[in-house]
C-alpha cells in the first residue's frame, strides 16, 4: 500500500509585524493533523515566500497578518505564485483582518481568510479540502 504524501504547508509573516504567536501555534497544530510545516519566520518579503513554497514544493501558503499590510501582501503572493506558474497552491490567510477586506482578498486569490476565534479544526478540515491531492 502507497503512502499518501503529507500536505506540505508554509506558513509565513509578511511584513514588519513582530507578532508569531498565533503562526507559531498553529504549526503545531497542522502538524499534529498530519501535515508537514515550513514556518518562514518574521519579516518575509512575498518574494521570500513564493521561493519557499517553490523550493519546498508547497501545497498550501498561509499567510498571517496583524499589522494591516494584508492588502497589499497577500495579492502579491497571489501574484508572485501565477508568475511562478504556481496556480495550484491554495493560499489562507489570518490575522486581525477587517470583514469590509475580505471579498478584495477573496477576488486577488486567496482561498480562506480566517480571523481571531476561528476554531482550528476548522481550518484544518478546510485545508485537507483544498489542498491539491499528490501522492
Amino acid at each position: 500500500m502507497e503512502r499518501e504524501r503529507k500536505i506540505r504547508i508554509v506558513l509565513a509573516k509578511p511584513g514588519l509585524d513582530g507578532h508569531d504567536r498565533g503562526a507559531k501555534l498553529l504549526a503545531r497544530i497542522f502538524m499534529e493533523a498530519g501535515m508537514e510545516v515550513i514556518y518562514t519566520g518574521l519579516r518575509q518579503t512575498p518574494e521570500m515566500i513564493v521561493e519557499t513554497a517553490l523550493q519546498e514544493d508547497a501545497d498550501v501558503i498561509g499567510l498571517s497578518s496583524l499589522s494591516g499590510v494584508h492588502n497589499y501582501f497577500f495579492p502579491r503572493v497571489m501574484e508572485l505564485l501565477h508568475t511562478k506558474d504556481m496556480k495550484d497552491v491554495i493560499v489562507v490567510g489570518g490575522g486581525i483582518i477587517p470583514s469590509e477586506d475580505i471579498p478584495q482578498l477573496k477576488e486577488a486569490g486567496i482561498a480562506g481568510i480566517f480571523g481571531p476565534g476561528t476554531p482550528t479544526g476548522d481550518i484544518v478540515q478546510f485545508i485537507r479540502t483544498h489542498a491539491r491531492q499528490r501522492n
